[in-house]
C-alpha cells in the first residue's frame, strides 16, 4: 500500500512543534507559504513563538538540497520531509478562491497541485483551521485535523468521584469511628479505586464523604472520611467542593485539577485553599492565558501593561473581592490579605509574562486551562520546583482557542492522562453554587 502524503499547515506547527514525528512512515509536504508565516511567529515570548522558533531548528538539523527535492528522511522507519515551492494557481482553483493570495488559499493550492499530482497515493491536508477543512473538500481535497493528542471520549471523562449506593450501614458507621478509615476490602467496588479518588457512600438516609488514599503513612491503602472544611471565609456548599477543597489542602497532593461550568465556584475555592495554606509557601500566584477577540495581542491595547492586562485578569480580581468581602474591612484577616497583595506574597499575572520565572515552593492557580493546549499544560507542569503545587481549573466545554476544542485541549488530554497517579487529584465540579438565575442559564441557554 502506497504510504500517504500529508500537508501541514502552519497551525498545526505552532500547536506542535514536535508534530513532523508524528506521521510514522508517511511522507510530510510543507509548503513555502508555511515557513513564511513561521517568520512572522518567531518573535515573543508566547508557546506558538517557541513552537515557531523550535521547528524552524529541527528542519534546520534536516536542512540539506533534498529538503527542496524529493526530501530528506525524517529517521528510521519514518518518511521524509519536503518543502514544496509556490505554483501558480491551479486552473481548477482560479475560478473559486478569487483572492489567490490570500495564505490559506496559497496553501490549499500547493496541495491541490501535489493531489493532481500524485494521483496514486493519498493526499491529505492537515489543519486546525475548520475553515480551511471545508474549502479543500469543497474540491474533493481531503483534509483532517491534527489529532495526535486528542482524548476519544471527553463525554466519559474520568470525574474525580464516585457514589456508591446500599454500603452497609457497619461500614458508615466504622468511618465515624475514631481513625476514620476502612479498609477497600470492606468496601469491594465493582471497579478499581484509583489514587485520591473521592467517594459518596450512602445507605438510606445515611451517607459519608469519602476519598481513597493509595499506601498511607503506614503503607496500607485506606478508605478516610473526608471532613467539611471552610477555608478562609469560604465554605463547601456541596459534596464535590468539600472534595476539591480537600484535594487544594492536601500536602501529598501536588497537582489537582477542577472542571466545570460557571459558577461552580472552581477559582474560588482554589484561592480560598491557597490563602488558607500560605505558610506553606513562599508565594500564591494567580494566572491564566490571554486570549484576544482578535488577531492582535494585548500590546495593541492602550495604557500601560496594567491597564492593557487588566480586562483579561479581572476574573481573579472578582474571585478576590469574593474572599475580602467575607472580612470586615478592618479585620486582622482582611488586612493580612491586603499586605500580601502590597508584598507580592499574592500576585495575578497572565501566563505569558511568567516565563523564566522560578516556580518553587509556590501555589500556582491556572485559570482558564482549557484554552492551553498539552505543550503549554506540560510546559507549565515541567517547571514545578520542590514544595511547589499546581491547581488548574477550567470548563472543557467553554473553549476560546480558535485551534483547540473538547478533544484537544490541555486540560482535557491532562485529566484523562493523569488519572491514577498518586500525585494527582481531579473534581469535576456539577452543580452550580453561583445564583439560581446563573445555573438556569448555564443548563438552557
Amino acid at each position: 500500500m502506497p504510504m500517504k502524503i500529508f500537508i501541514l499547515d502552519t497551525n498545526v506547527i505552532l500547536h506542535d512543534s514536535s508534530c513532523i514525528y508524528n506521521f510514522a512512515e508517511h511522507d510530510i509536504i510543507i509548503p513555502i507559504t508555511v515557513l513564511e508565516e513561521l517568520d512572522n511567529f518567531k518573535k515573543g515570548g508566547q508557546i506558538i513563538n517557541y513552537h515557531a522558533r523550535q521547528f524552524v531548528r529541527e528542519l534546520d538539523k534536516l536542512s540539506t538540497d533534498k529538503l527542496f527535492n524529493g526530501g530528506m528522511r525524517i529517521g528510521e522507519g519514518m518518511g521524509t520531509v519536503a518543502i514544496r515551492l509556490e505554483m501558480e494557481m491551479h486552473p481548477d482553483l482560479r475560478n473559486i478562491f478569487l483572492n489567490g493570495h490570500k495564505e490559506d488559499h496559497r496553501i490549499l493550492n500547493t496541495a491541490y497541485h501535489i493531489a493532481q499530482a500524485q494521483k496514486d497515493r493519498t493526499v491529505i491536508l492537515v489543519t486546525k483551521d475548520v475553515n480551511l477543512r471545508m474549502k479543500a473538500r469543497s474540491v474533493k481535497l481531503m483534509a483532517e485535523d491534527y489529532t495526535t493528542d486528542y482524548v476519544t471520549d471527553p463525554a466519559h471523562l474520568y470525574s474525580g468521584c464516585r457514589c456508591e449506593e446500599n454500603v452497609p450501614s457497619t461500614v458508615i458507621e466504622k468511618l465515624y469511628g475514631q481513625e476514620g478509615t476502612i479498609s477497600p476490602l470492606d468496601l469491594s467496588p465493582e471497579t478499581p479505586l484509583r489514587p485520591n479518588e473521592y467517594m459518596v457512600l450512602r445507605n438510606g438516609k445515611k451517607s459519608a464523604l469519602a476519598t481513597y488514599v493509595e499506601g498511607d503513612t503506614a503503607g496500607e491503602s485506606v478508605i478516610r472520611r473526608i471532613i467539611k472544611e471552610t477555608v478562609y471565609g469560604i465554605s463547601p456548599l456541596n459534596a464535590e467542593q468539600s472534595f476539591a477543597v480537600h484535594a487544594l489542602l492536601n500536602p501529598r497532593v501536588k497537582l489537582v485539577t477542577i472542571s466545570g461550568k460557571a459558577g461552580t465556584g472552581k477559582t474560588l475555592l482554589a484561592l480560598a485553599a491557597a490563602l488558607e495554606s500560605r505558610t506553606h509557601y513562599r508565594q500564591i500566584l494567580l494566572t491564566r492565558p490571554v486570549i484576544p477577540l482578535s488577531n492582535k495581542d494585548i500590546g495593541y491595547l492602550p495604557g500601560d501593561i496594567q491597564s492593557k492586562i487588566k480586562p483579561y485578569m479581572q476574573p481573579l480580581y472578582d474571585n478576590l473581592g469574593v474572599i475580602r468581602s467575607q472580612f470586615p474591612e478592618k479585620s486582622e484577616m482582611f488586612q493580612r490579605l491586603q499586605k500580601m497583595l502590597d508584598d507580592e506574597k499574592l500576585a495575578i499575572e497572565p501566563l505569558a509574562y511568567i516565563r523564566g520565572r522560578s516556580l518553587g515552593k509556590m501555589f500556582m492557580i491556572v485559570d482558564e486551562a482549557q484554552n492551553l493546549t498539552p505543550h503549554e499544560v506540560k510546559t507549565i507542569i515541567t517547571r514545578a520546583g520542590e514544595g511547589t503545587k499546581i491547581a488548574l481549573t477550567g470548563d472543557i466545554n467553554q473553549i476560546d482557542h480558535p485551534y483547540l476544542g473538547i478533544h484537544s485541549n490541555g486540560l482535557t488530554t491532562l485529566i484523562d492522562k493523569m488519572q491514577g497517579q498518586r500525585l494527582y487529584a481531579h473534581i469535576d465540579l456539577r452543580k452550580g453554587e453561583r445564583s439560581e438565575l446563573a445555573e438556569l442559564a448555564s443548563n438552557i441557554l
